[in-house]
């Protein structure tokens, strides 16, 4: 082969090579410009998500704040002194005309007129127009300088049972001025990022479906329903079990000190989401396992070769989220771990297919 033959080969693979290059260089670009594109999608959602949960943030604060209300209060009728023989008896049984001392454990109005929690209202049961038993003044009443006339209808709410859990003594605090603002800013935010999850997993499938083959394309609706059910299924396990329990410990361990906690919106905020979060994204683990074993990248023999490093790392994941160091809630939070584990074993056991190249 002459000089000229050999000049003339290098050449082309030189420019072979550079052609590679570039368009190795182009594919990434193109990956980081796809990339770009779906974060910034995310980003309009979340951000027409957060408009809307920031309408209804006082709504959506009152149902998180619920769970420790309730511990609130179930920690001081635990350890309240006890008393015998009471005899109870609803506004609805009362005989007309029985008399009655009304205090309302939280703020309420009469026109202009604010009146504070605890405060003393003689009153007496009085049937009204359509037969229903309600309360009213049992005789004029001095309040701020202002008299409010014998016979006044007292607002059911003010003695309705379910209002219970609602009192100042059970009331979460704010610590400055703009704490209540700065608060409802944050759980905006994070009801957006919660009910965007369904939208957030379609830009992740759309981002990474690329690198699939066309038939593991087609896991595409069972990843993205089984994904939004386990992390709702698992702020769900934290609102309504994990947090209670552990909420019922530490104000209960509160109560029999006879202390008095003064929670603030902003630690008990933080606290709850975190756990809500973090348990939702715990409850994934059956989704990876079924994605990861149609593609073959796991089976249930690796999953259960694995099996004690698993309980170790999931033990040391309830011990970060538990805001508590009792034994009882800890388990609370490492027993739904290691039962999706064991899950994610038969999951991968069903499911598994050996990673092929389909056209």
């Amino acid at each position: 082969m002459n000089d000229a033959t050999m000049t003339t080969y290098d050449k082309r693979l030189e420019d072979k090579l550079e052609n590679e290059e570039e368009e190795s260089s182009m594919s990434f670009l193109d990956h980081l410009d796809e990339l770009r594109s779906r974060l910034i999608r995310v980003a309009l959602f979340v951000f027409i998500a957060f408009i809307v949960c920031w309408i209804f943030s006082n709504r959506i604060y009152d149902f998180l704040q619920v769970p420790v209300q309730k511990a609130m209060l179930e920690a001081k009728l635990a350890y309240a002194p006890e008393g015998k023989n009471a005899e109870f008896l609803k506004v609805a049984d009362m005989e007309e005309g029985t008399d009655a001392i009304l205090s309302s454990t939280k703020d309420s109005k009469i026109g202009d007129l604010l009146i504070p929690a605890f405060v003393s209202i003689p009153v007496k049961a009085q049937r009204n127009a359509q037969g229903v038993m309600e309360l009213v003044t049992a005789k004029p009443w001095l309040i701020s300088g202002q008299m409010i006339k014998e016979g006044y209808v007292i607002p059911p709410a003010l003695y309705d049972a379910s209002n219970k859990d609602y009192g100042k003594e059970n009331q979460l605090v704010v610590n400055n001025v703009q704490g209540a603002f700065n608060l409802y800013i944050k759980v905006a935010f994070y009801a957006a990022i919660f009910f965007g999850v369904p939208f957030i997993l379609v830009q992740v499938w759309g981002f990474i479906s690329p690198g699939l083959y066309p038939h593991e394309k087609k896991y595409a609706l069972p990843f993205i329903f089984m994904a939004s059910a386990f992390f709702m299924l698992g702020c769900a396990f934290a609102y309504y079990i994990a947090f209670p329990r552990a909420a019922n410990f530490l104000l209960g361990v509160a109560a029999q000190g006879n202390i008095r906690p003064l929670v603030t919106v902003d630690e008990y905020f933080d606290l709850i989401i975190t756990i809500m979060l973090g348990l939702g994204v715990v409850f994934e683990i059956p989704t990876v396992t079924f994605f990861l074993a149609r593609l073959g990248l796991i089976t249930y023999k690796l999953l259960l070769r694995f099996w004690r490093y698993a309980i170790i790392v999931i033990f040391i994941i309830a011990a970060v989220l538990s805001p508590t160091t009792d034994v009882p809630n800890l388990l609370v939070f490492a027993a739904p771990m290691l039962v999706l584990y064991f899950f994610s074993v038969g999951i991968a056991y069903v499911f598994h297919k050996d990673r092929k190249a389909h056209g």
